[in-house]
């Protein structure tokens, strides 16, 4: 397996903390219980980090992006548990890419150049 990157390992640490807290659920909407297995916690979180050897390489794209996804919203177990229903720009050096900062993939309606 090659190497993690960044947005990987963060969702890797957040899924085992989850199975940590009991927080980790199995099977499609949670539906399967509580994860007991530290094996079935790491493939779970491997699989939600697009970071399987199992999957190919376009499926494990389409699975980082469904979780960041789940993350931005504030859908994790985790967040769901502390009541957040939106992330932001928490975490980040910068302001957020709503707020038009330096790490912002396009550029805001002020900022842009007329």
């Amino acid at each position: 397996m090659a190497k993690e990157s960044m947005a990987q390992r963060k969702t890797t640490g957040r899924v085992m903390h989850e199975f940590a807290h009991g927080e980790l659920k199995s099977g499609r909407g949670g539906k399967g219980g509580k994860v007991k297995s530290r094996r079935q916690a790491i493939a779970i979180a491997l699989h939600e980090a697009g970071a399987s050897k199992y999957e190919s390489k376009a499926k494990n794209r389409k699975d980082l992006a469904k979780t960041k996804r789940k993350e931005a919203t504030g859908r994790t177990a985790q967040q769901e548990k502390e009541g957040k229903s939106h992330v932001g720009a928490r975490g980040k050096r910068e302001s957020s890419r709503a707020m038009g900062g330096k790490n912002a993939k396009t550029a805001t309606r002020r900022n842009r150049a007329s």
